[in-house]
């Protein structure tokens, strides 16, 4: 019997050998790339005859879809899944499955970490002990004014998964939780501790605004321009631990310089890795990380386990625990199954 042809495009771990011998145990052929930048070309010709996909950040637009013939599923390594084509891939009777509880953690946890660190302009702080000791003498007046988080307001932009989180770990800092999610359910609303508000209301009444929402072209692409950035506080902050499109960073440079906002952590970015001469990452008032908070051990071993989880489900014949297009899997699957 021919073994089911599993490829993965691209990837962050350091090694695929859980994934290799997990692939070996269940006889499926897994053959691996790295094409996360690669040409349309050597993207389609790796995942030519493919029946399995796990794809992290290379891109599947319909094109690249549209040459698949035998694929059953494209797994998306991760939450979002804005680089895959969802409504081509259920044209060609592809499934699409994601990992929603994918370092909801950690990615809360660097939110909360870029918040402190621009409260605090650790940046700054960093600069004048250098000059202190250069100086042999306490160097402080360039760090004024510095505000405490207690009493605060803070706006969680997308209160899904990860928002949420940030929202419960923010329930012991004493500060007052605003949010703005248009698809939330009164139900899920009811569990959180926030008042919802429209989303100029956020932008006018938060010290602190947290973005934890998806990016698509229609609503959320560039979501925080220069608009948005003028009626802001000019003491606030803006946190993206989310996609990079969300946020015009070449107009949140400008009003950082202007004084019109008063920081921002970013971690993530519209292109990346960034460009070098990209203004943001000079400017001392924001503190910029690699896009690295969806990292931790815990987290990274989890996914793994996720999806070779679910490869071994369609081997089995089954859909994918968590399938972004339910109509294409009952048709390609026959059924959902567990929590669908």
């Amino acid at each position: 019997m021919e073994k089911l042809k599993f490829v993965i495009t691209d990837y962050i771990e350091n090694d695929l050998d859980y994934e290799l011998d997990f692939a070996q145990k269940i006889g499926v052929d897994l053959k691996s790339y790295q094409l996360k930048q690669a040409d349309q070309s050597e993207l389609i010709e790796a995942i030519s005859g493919a029946e399995i996909i796990l794809v992290n950040m290379a891109l599947f637009n319909a094109d690249v879809i549209d040459t698949l013939d035998r694929c059953k599923a494209i797994l998306r390594h991760g939450i979002g899944y804005d680089n895959v084509d969802v409504t081509a891939a259920s044209e060609k009777g592809i499934v699409v499955a994601n990992y929603p509880t994918y370092c909801v953690e950690d990615v809360a946890e660097q939110a909360l970490t870029l918040m402190m660190a621009c409260q605090r302009k650790l940046g700054v702080q960093r600069r004048l002990l250098v000059e202190s000791v250069n100086a042999q003498k306490w160097i402080f007046e360039e760090i004024y004014p510095v505000y405490r988080l207690h009493g605060k307001t803070v706006g969680i932009v997308g209160l899904g998964r990860i928002g949420g989180t940030v929202c419960n770990m923010l329930s012991g800092f004493g500060v007052k939780i605003l949010a703005y999610d248009p698809y939330l359910s009164n139900h899920r609303k009811s569990q959180y501790c926030a008042e919802f508000v429209s989303f100029e209301e956020l932008l006018s009444q938060s010290d602190i605004i947290t973005i934890h929402c998806p990016l698509n072209k229609d609503e959320t692409y560039h979501m925080f321009d220069e608009t948005q950035f003028r009626k802001m506080k000019d003491t606030s902050i803006l946190i993206n631990t989310a996609r990079g499109g969300i946020v015009n960073l070449d107009e949140l440079d400008k009003a950082l310089t202007a004084g019109r906002v008063g920081g921002a952590g970013i971690d993530v970015y519209e292109v990346e890795p960034p460009e070098k001469d990209l203004g943001i990452l000079k400017n001392e008032k924001a503190v910029c990380s690699p896009h690295l908070s969806w990292l931790s051990e815990e987290a990274g071993m989890a996914i793994r386990k996720d999806y070779m989880d679910d490869v071994q489900r369609i081997v089995n014949g089954q859909a994918p625990k968590n399938v972004l297009n339910p109509d294409t899997a009952i048709k390609q699957f026959g059924a959902l199954y567990d929590d669908h």
